[in-house]
């Protein structure tokens, strides 16, 4: 057993073989121990009763992950993009709900934090800017206050193509929103909802999108619909209405226009759904090992890997993971403002193979362990559900990402066809 243990836990990215920094390496390995300790055991609870892992919330917070992408003069652990990503991929492989919704929290510092850092802003901009988040941190590090992310509104512009249709109205002392989301996860569990909203003008413009923090108990806020979905139910991704909701102007998480910047010129901002999947599909290659040496938690100690076709079935399985884990690694490793045509084409191909490579993993894995993994009492049907949807993910969709990379490496900005 003890075999089986030492595979199972350890680290997706060897930080010798994968050249990881000091840092990383601590907090990937904190991560490995909160989700084997704490969170491996909670995931079936959240996902059979689609409840948001609150207690999990607590312990990201007694663990200072909370604020991981809180700048270290902040109070917060002052994690860079990618230290994150490799963390949330740690916590992916124990339970994708909490991984998912802890991306769309810390979205929240390292948007305005580490990637906000990278973006042009006037002398002004930047002075208030810093502090205003420095408001919204001391919420996080200090009272353990959860950030949600609402995106989605049902139209093109979680995609980029078109304006939100939430919108920011100026008013004396800052702002009233209106509008709705779809797909809104932490929805009724977050403190604070990061809106994504666009300045109300006679003419709608991208330009001019806001993100905004909108407290959850302000009045004219209301969640609505129910939550019985095929995987990740503890995201609990109900709909957002906001009504004349006021704002102060300290609510701003970037300045306006800044979104915007960020969204054209630092693209692999979007990457940030990924590293739950990349947990997912870790997390069914380890138990297709063990369940067929027969060390699987909650199985008969009966091996199976003396059987050819099972041989083929995992020696297929780890060349698409490790495939898949390369391409997302040199992905991350990349990210800042203004990459290179091939880095962004890189970064669509490491988003689509994570994405569909997740399921595929998981898809094989059941076929492999065959029908005992089929049962809830294992954990293969539910990382099979929760892997299931990721393609659909916006703002990067699998379609979105097959259209942007047949497109962009055929055609240089500007060109078009006479």
């Amino acid at each position: 057993m003890a075999t089986a243990n030492n595979q199972l836990d350890a680290p997706m990215y060897d930080p010798g073989a994968w050249r990881l920094t000091g840092k990383q390496a601590d907090l990937t390995a904190k991560a490995r121990k909160l989700g084997r300790e704490k969170f491996a055991g909670r995931a079936d609870k959240w996902d059979r009763d689609a409840i948001f892992p609150m207690e999990n919330y607590k312990d990201l917070h007694k663990s200072k992950l909370l604020g991981i992408c809180v700048p270290s003069k902040n109070g917060g652990v002052g994690a860079d993009y990618m230290t994150y990503m490799l963390t949330a991929a740690e916590i992916g492989r124990y339970c994708g709900t909490t991984s998912l919704t802890w991306n769309m929290h810390v979205s929240s510092c390292l948007w305005t934090g580490d990637l906000a850092d990278d973006l042009k802003m006037t002398a002004s901009q930047r002075k208030t800017h810093n502090r205003r988040r420095a408001i919204h941190y001391k919420r996080i590090v200090k009272d353990g206050a959860i950030y949600a992310q609402p995106f989605s509104e049902g139209g093109a512009a979680a995609a980029g193509a078109a304006p939100f249709g939430t919108t920011a109205t100026r008013t004396d002392g800052g702002w009233l929103i209106n509008g709705k989301k779809i797909f809104a996860s932490l929805a009724g569990s977050a403190d604070y909802y990061g809106v994504l909203c666009t300045e109300k003008k006679q003419n709608l413009s991208r330009r001019d999108t806001m993100y905004v923090a909108v407290p959850a108990d302000a009045e004219g806020v209301t969640v609505v619909g129910d939550w019985d979905p095929l995987g990740m139910r503890g995201t609990v991704s109900r709909n957002l209405l906001f009504d004349n909701v006021f704002v102060s102007n300290d609510e701003q998480l970037m300045p306006k226009g800044i979104y915007f910047a960020a969204a054209t010129s630092w693209p692999h901002m979007f990457l940030t759904l990924t590293p739950t999947y990349m947990g997912i599909a870790q997390a069914a290659y380890d138990f297709t090992v063990q369940y067929l040496r027969g060390e699987a938690p909650g199985t008969p100690p009966v091996k199976r890997r003396m059987y050819p076709t099972k041989q083929l079935a995992v020696a297929n399985m780890h060349m698409m993971l490790e495939q898949t884990k390369a391409v997302w690694f040199q992905a991350i490793s990349e990210a800042g403002p203004n990459p290179s045509k091939e880095q962004v084409l890189r970064a669509y191909t490491a988003q689509y193979s994570v994405m569909e490579n997740s399921n595929e993993l998981c898809r094989m894995a059941i076929r492999t362990c065959g029908g005992q993994s089929m049962l809830k009492s294992l954990p293969l049907e539910r990382l099979y559900r929760d892997s299931r949807c990721g393609a659909l993910m916006l703002p990067w969709t699998a379609e979105i990402c097959q259209d942007r990379l047949g497109r962009e490496a055929l055609y240089d900005r500007g060109e078009e066809d006479e």
